[in-house]
């Protein structure tokens, strides 16, 4: 038996799912802002965003391509683990894929979320949706063992694939222009009362927003090194929702374009730091929106990819099952290998869940209010 199926049974990707046609759009929506109040007429406006790719959103597809790269990978390594996929938001939902799972009679399953860093919606939102499905699943007479891997925006996989695409992007832009071009990192935003909750009291890890700015600064410098000269850079934020008067993380990339502009910036790289794959927020709010922005300011504009399946990073993701099986089992311990410090551990103390629904006693990040 290898190291990895000793300990787990199959490995799920635990992502926020997407619709597949139009018909989808606005129960999946519905699904997406459960319990916040929206209206559908505010749903039904948002949903003009789908209208422009009929419905689909790119997520299905891309985390169809990460799940078959990374069995594969596992498999190259002699490792024979099933992968699958769970959604929060839309087909194949979390609950439906343990239940499979389970009624195949397998027993212990390792999840990877698909957000990379660490706030309430990245992480314990997350566990809430697997305690959750576990309960449905107690309440069917079936059972699952559940465990996660740590945060893994740290790892040197996550983050030389991203240098590796800024490179190729600013290249691709220096051809037409001789000036390096402005780096506008890109994440989700959130609100700022989800961003003081994102990181422990003792700040022993850092929040999200310096999450961010760890990996970007790491980015930029290795691409300047790479480069012989210095790249200008700040971090942006897209997919900003709910009522006007909630503060979120600023600035919008939108806003952030027309100051570049007013500052002389003519070329700039959109980096989506935050995303590892294509969602609706990044072929729509930075592909579409951001673009247009750009055009209408006469920047020059490029957005480099996501990493997607870049071998670099599905071998991260590999090392991280490796890494949480071994310390399953209690031990010699090959750590994936990490770009950035601390390390994440993927078991930590729950901490104060004030605010939140009961979240599942696994594996967590540290996601405790500073209040």
């Amino acid at each position: 038996m290898s190291e990895i199926s000793a300990q787990y049974d199959a490995v799920m990707l635990v992502s926020y799912g997407g619709p597949r046609q139009m018909e989808d759009v606005l129960p999946f929506m519905r699904n997406a802002t459960s319990g916040r109040g929206v209206p559908d007429e505010r749903l039904k406006q948002v949903s003009t965003h789908y209208g422009r790719f009929h419905g689909i959103s790119p997520i299905n597809a891309r985390n169809l391509e990460i799940r078959r790269a990374l069995e594969l990978e596992l498999s190259r390594r002699g490792e024979d683990i099933e992968v699958v996929i769970g959604n929060r938001n839309w087909h194949p939902f979390i609950h439906d894929t343990l239940c499979d799972l389970a009624m195949r009679g397998l027993k212990r399953v390792l999840c990877i979320f698909t957000s990379a860093y660490v706030c309430y919606s990245g992480c314990r939102q997350y566990r809430e949706d697997l305690a959750a499905a576990k309960s449905q699943l107690q309440a069917q007479d079936l059972s699952l063992e559940l465990d996660k891997v740590r945060a893994y925006y740290t790892t040197e996989g996550f983050v030389a694939a991203y240098t590796k695409r800024l490179l190729e992007a600013v290249r691709n832009l220096e051809k037409d222009s001789e000036h390096l071009p402005y780096v506008a990192f890109v994440t989700h935003s959130i609100p700022r009362a989800m961003q003081e909750c994102s990181g422990p009291v003792d700040n022993c890890r850092p929040d999200y927003v310096r999450q961010h700015q760890q990996v970007c600064s790491e980015v930029a410098a290795r691409a300047s090194k790479e480069l012989g000269r210095e790249l200008n850079w700040d971090l942006s934020y897209c997919s900003r929702s709910g009522p006007p008067q909630m503060p979120w993380l600023e600035p919008d990339i939108n806003d952030r374009l027309a100051q570049l502009k007013a500052e002389g910036v003519t070329d700039v790289v959109c980096v989506p730091i935050g995303f590892i794959c294509d969602h609706m927020e990044v072929v729509y709010d930075l592909d579409t929106e951001a673009k247009e922005t750009a055009a209408q300011l006469g920047l020059n504009y490029l957005r480099v990819p996501t990493v997607g399946i870049e071998p670099g990073f599905i071998g991260a993701l590999a090392d991280l099952v490796k890494e949480r099986a071994q310390e399953k089992a209690g031990g010699e311990v090959a750590y994936a290998q990490d770009a950035l410090e601390p390390r994440w551990p993927a078991w930590a103390p729950p901490g104060d869940s004030r605010g939140s629904k009961n979240a599942l006693d696994l594996p967590v990040e540290f996601e405790i209010r500073k209040d």
